[in-house]
């Protein structure tokens, strides 16, 4: 279980930065050409290399930040039409997926800690 929520976590992100890449670059950016908002995808790359690596700690930490990204792809799937709110509904899905496969892998990998005697 621990190997699918870890490769379902990496596919999800790894994922992600592509869409938020292509999505304000080329398949449909705010502003012919491309947008200045495919920067939005740096953030993504601070914690790639730890949940690459499988490291509990960067798993717990970025499972807040993708909630930005969910919020957005949610707002956008709303306000915006057409392609653009296709590819925002993809971003909230591959946020929550991700979300959901931070989580419950982190509390799987959390070591064991002997229960106190009261």
């Amino acid at each position: 279980m621990q190997k699918g929520l870890y490769l379902s976590a990496n596919l999800s992100l790894l994922t992600l930065i592509f869409l938020c890449l292509a999505w304000e670059l080329s398949l449909a950016p705010l502003r012919p050409g491309g947008s200045w908002l495919a920067l939005k995808a740096l953030p993504l790359l601070l914690p790639l290399m730890g949940v690459l690596h499988g490291r509990r700690y960067t798993y717990q930490w970025a499972s807040m930040l993708i909630l930005a990204y969910f919020a957005e792809g949610a707002m956008r799937a709303f306000a915006d039409t057409g392609t653009s709110a296709a590819l925002a509904l993809a971003e909230a899905l591959l946020s929550l997926v991700f979300f959901a496969s931070a989580v419950v892998y982190a509390r799987l990998t959390r070591l064991s800690q002997p229960r106190s005697s009261r």
